[in-house]
């Protein structure tokens, strides 16, 4: 029954979303006994989001200064990282790909929906927001952005990084910060832990909040939703304290590991091979050359299973199915592949079996 609802939603929707089409050989993934993957409106079975993406990091609402202290802490980290701001001179080689020109996400509801809309249209069957309160995230924004757009949409708990942690975090114990993420999980219907970050090397803060975080994963069952700084600095270390707090990897995804590019994709193999997923979410524009080719070695390496694409909300909602997805297909994927990173992917990272 799968098979035929998605050849005819395919049918509905065009070429747009035909790079992902379901192959009637393909095997669907496995899921534990209970498990849903929990959005804003209701929970779902993973069978039920089969047929259609799930972009698994974006964004609906930030607060006014998120991108000024984006800005003023990123500016920060390359100058003490001696990377010159672009117009001055060459950039260093780990500069990041340059991100997609957009518009920030607006509280603009009808606005929102259109986009979100736009982005049903091009194949996308739920979509992660993953901030939370010290980005500005506006929890009932995004439901009534869900109830008006149909899009089933996965909230997330968590702090965010050292430049947006609250003062209270510097105090606060560990069991302390485990407790706030949980009273998080409690107020709101919630799918995930993140985005959980660090700025560049991590610091005492965030490695205290990345060991609360594994303990309320342990608590809860939610998967957890990382972000690194420019060039992915602290993917591995991430990834270490989460699994030393009792984290099973293939409950994380490490994020924006498409800043971090590497001909070789080492820091990538080495993730993949620990079994966590990784991030490709900041795609749909002007980085995604950079890009394609590491995606394509890992697919060629193995590693299709642990690839997620997203846009970060930073090139429209629509635009890693209508722009990257084509990109990566036309480099070589097989719609067999781009429908496992795509569709199947996202579903194992988010379905989880709760916990009282």
């Amino acid at each position: 029954m799968l098979i035929t609802t998605r050849r005819k939603l395919l049918k509905l929707l065009g070429t747009s979303a035909a790079a992902f089409a379901l192959p009637s050989f393909a095997q669907p993934p496995a899921f534990p006994k209970g498990a849903i993957i929990r959005t804003l409106l209701k929970d779902y079975a993973p069978e039920e989001l089969a047929i259609g993406a799930t972009l698994f990091h974006e964004h609906l609402s930030l607060a006014p200064d998120f991108m000024d202290k984006f800005r003023a802490a990123s500016a920060a980290v390359q100058a003490a990282n001696g990377i010159r701001p672009a117009g001055n001179a060459a950039p260093a080689a780990a500069a990041a790909p340059p991100r997609p020109a957009a518009p920030a996400p607006t509280r603009d509801l009808d606005a929102m929906v259109a986009d979100i809309n736009k982005a049903k249209a091009a194949g996308v069957t739920c979509l992660v927001d993953a901030g939370h309160a010290d980005m500005g995230r506006d929890v009932e924004f995004a439901r009534r952005v869900a109830m008006q757009s149909g899009m089933p949409i996965v909230a997330c708990a968590g702090f965010y990084s050292q430049p947006y942690y609250p003062e209270m975090i510097a105090t606060m114990s560990e069991d302390m910060i485990v407790q706030a993420l949980l009273d998080q999980v409690a107020a709101n219907p919630t799918g995930a832990l993140g985005e959980i970050g660090s700025w560049d090397e991590m610091t005492k803060d965030e490695r205290k909040v990345f060991r609360a975080v594994g303990r309320a994963h342990m608590a809860t069952n939610l998967p957890i939703i990382t972000h690194t700084g420019i060039p992915g600095k602290a993917a591995i270390e991430q990834l270490d304290i989460l699994e030393d707090a009792g984290v099973k990897p293939n409950r994380v995804v490490i994020g924006h590991l498409g800043n971090l590019v590497d001909a070789n994709v080492y820091v990538h193999k080495t993730l993949c091979r620990r079994g966590a997923f990784i991030g490709f979410d900041r795609q749909g524009g002007g980085g995604d050359a950079q890009v394609v080719p590491m995606v394509m070695a890992l697919i060629e390496a193995g590693f299709a299973d642990n690839l997620l694409f997203s846009a970060d909300a930073s090139s429209g909602y629509d635009k890693t199915m209508t722009v990257f997805v084509p990109k990566v297909k036309a480099a070589g994927a097989t719609d067999e592949v781009l429908h496992r990173i795509m569709v199947d992917n996202p579903r194992r990272l988010l379905a989880f079996v709760p916990k009282k």
